[in-house]
């Protein structure tokens, strides 16, 4: 394509992760042509931006599209991140998603005078009736301004941390005690260094319970399909992990295996880091939101009737460890042979690329269900996008299939001509105009 031709196409979707291909998968279903653009490879950010020994949080059973299984994994295992891109790249080949790789997108506006947007990529122009933005939140990596960069210490974002062997001989702060903190931890830990692990509010359900994983418990127990979280809660992580098999997080076993827990890293000045006060209550909140889906559960079994193991001793918690009744409020790294910080702090969104009105003042998407306020624009991986799963890999799929039916209505509204809809069509449930009417619509635009 010359630098003077301008493609066009119906819908332009930016990302090519786990939500551009769900996105890609429901607009073929639908005969909807459409474009994904890709900076780097499908499913990047699984390849280069986790570390080495990283598997997914949930069994293979449920941390899937429902369209294909793993070919190479247990369904009840814990799959590789490699596994993970590759079952992406994979299911992308099923039904030839038009997909194409090492191309940016620069800029998306509206088209002056026309309808739809014109977007600019590094490789031309290409004018789109709709644009879903398949990025995600998770963009940029956040690390809070708390320790001047040019200090004489390691400091990366957990985005960026591979092995222990990256960092330099040392101890190490990690501070973030979701599920990314907490493995790092455990495995710089395991490796032989110090570790010290800044804990936050945090969720912690069991890993599994009366012979069922966390994610069959929160299916059953119906907090998947909870459509907006408690109140203040909007944020706060799972401590949950997959690794060696999958485990229950308790943060008195990491304790116990040489890791100092603190509370929230607050302030830092002369070499010294402030934690927060907040550690025992952190502990104790999480310790309740395990106990509670205990508690749902067993209540659950009982009421269907089903035969499940009993579990008494996971109700079972010890006692807090010295870290936690005697926490250190202030450090100093030096002191203490800390010589690295990893930030397992979460990220920032990053829609810079997308210039149209569809935005608050913090930059984050004005959307309901990921239909922005925007006409003609739409958002896919949000956290709580229309559930408590949106941001899974199962979640955001569902996501994709109803952005795909507002799409598809949208296009049988354009698509009408006269009085009223030829008989056995229309949006109210009949079948919409096929594609070749929608390419002409949209030609005449």
């Amino acid at each position: 394509m010359s630098s003077q031709e301008v493609e066009v196409t119906e819908v332009l979707v930016v990302g090519a992760g786990q939500a551009g291909v769900a996105m890609s998968e429901h607009l073929t279903a639908r005969g909807v042509s459409h474009i994904v653009i890709e900076r780097d490879r499908i499913a990047e950010r699984w390849r280069s931006e986790r570390w080495d020994s990283l598997v997914a949080n949930g069994p293979a059973w449920h941390d899937r599209f429902p369209g294909m299984e793993f070919a190479d994994v247990d369904p009840d295992a814990f799959a590789t991140k490699e596994q993970v891109a590759a079952y992406f790249e994979e299911y992308a080949t099923k039904f030839n998603a038009p997909i194409r790789c090492g191309v940016e997108v620069t800029e998306v506006r509206k088209n002056e005078g026309g309808s739809g947007f014109i977007a600019h990529t590094s490789t031309g122009t290409i004018q789109a009736r709709y644009v879903v933005a398949a990025t995600g939140a998770f963009q940029h990596p956040a690390i809070p301004p708390i320790v001047p960069a040019d200090e004489k210490l390691h400091q990366i974002h957990s985005s960026a941390y591979r092995n222990p062997a990256q960092l330099p001989a040392g101890g190490v702060l990690v501070v973030g005690a979701g599920s990314s903190g907490v493995q790092i931890a455990n495995e710089l830990r395991a490796a032989g260094r110090q570790v010290y692990l800044a804990v936050g509010p945090h969720d912690r359900p069991p890993q599994r319970y009366r012979g069922r994983g966390f994610v069959w418990w929160l299916g059953v127990l119906g907090k998947w399909e909870a459509s907006a979280p408690p109140q203040g809660a909007e944020h706060v992580t799972i401590a949950v992990s997959g690794a060696d098999g999958g485990r229950t997080i308790d943060f008195r076993n990491l304790a116990a295996n040489g890791i100092t827990l603190v509370g929230r890293a607050n302030a830092y000045a002369n070499g010294t880091m402030q934690f927060g006060t907040d550690l025992a209550a952190n502990i104790h909140r999480g310790d309740e939101n395990y106990l509670s889906i205990l508690r749902e559960a067993d209540e659950f079994v009982a009421c269907n009737g089903l035969d499940l193991p009993e579990e008494p001793e996971a109700y079972l918690l010890g006692p807090d460890p010295d870290c936690v009744t005697n926490p250190v409020l202030s450090l100093d790294l030096a002191e203490a042979g800390v010589t690295s910080i990893v930030w397992a702090t979460g990220f920032h969104v990053d829609y810079s690329w997308l210039q149209v009105d569809a935005f608050d003042e913090r930059g984050r998407p004005r959307q309901q269900r990921g239909v922005s306020t925007e006409p003609g624009i739409y958002f896919l991986g949000l956290p709580w996008q229309s559930r408590r799963g949106s941001s899974f890999i199962w979640g955001v799929w569902h996501d994709a299939k109803y952005l795909a039916d507002q799409i598809d209505i949208q296009l049988g509204y354009l698509a009408y001509e006269g009085d009223g809809f030829p008989a056995g069509e229309g949006p109210q449930g009949a079948p919409l105009p096929s594609s070749v009417d929608r390419a002409k619509v949209l030609a005449q635009a």
